[in-house]
């Protein structure tokens, strides 16, 4: 944890009141958030299906970043009451819901600037 008054605390908030792409980027940084927020829009609501779905993501990162996609309000718990044990699902929020065009749009832009493709620069004259 990052003490409140170190100069890391500080850019990062000069950082999020600049720009809004900044916090936006913060929410779903890390290696699998992205890939969790894809996977629960397509259905892998529990944990057991996330992690088959994400096989080389260990169950204590898979915890951690769905507690910090919970967090974000980018996903929600719910209780499935009607299991025993009481089950666990995760649901995307509208936020959540709002960020899967904007992960694909994303992965699309991957695919075309990969590394080793070549880029055309275009002239502004």
């Amino acid at each position: 944890m990052r003490k409140e008054n170190s100069t890391n605390s500080m850019n990062e908030r000069f950082l999020f009141q600049v720009c809004e792409l900044n916090s936006a980027i913060a929410m779903i940084s890390g290696r699998w958030k992205s890939q969790i927020v894809y996977s629960i829009s397509q259905g892998n609501y529990r944990f057991h299906l996330l992690k088959k779905e994400l096989p080389n993501i260990s169950e204590q990162v898979l915890g951690r970043q769905l507690k910090e996609l919970e967090t974000h309000a980018i996903i929600v718990k719910k209780e499935i009451l009607d299991t025993v044990p009481v089950g666990i699902e995760y649901v995307l929020t509208n936020k959540g819901l709002d960020l899967v065009p904007i992960l694909e749009s994303l992965c699309d832009w991957g695919k075309v600037y990969e590394s080793g493709k070549e880029i055309s620069i275009c002239s502004m004259s």
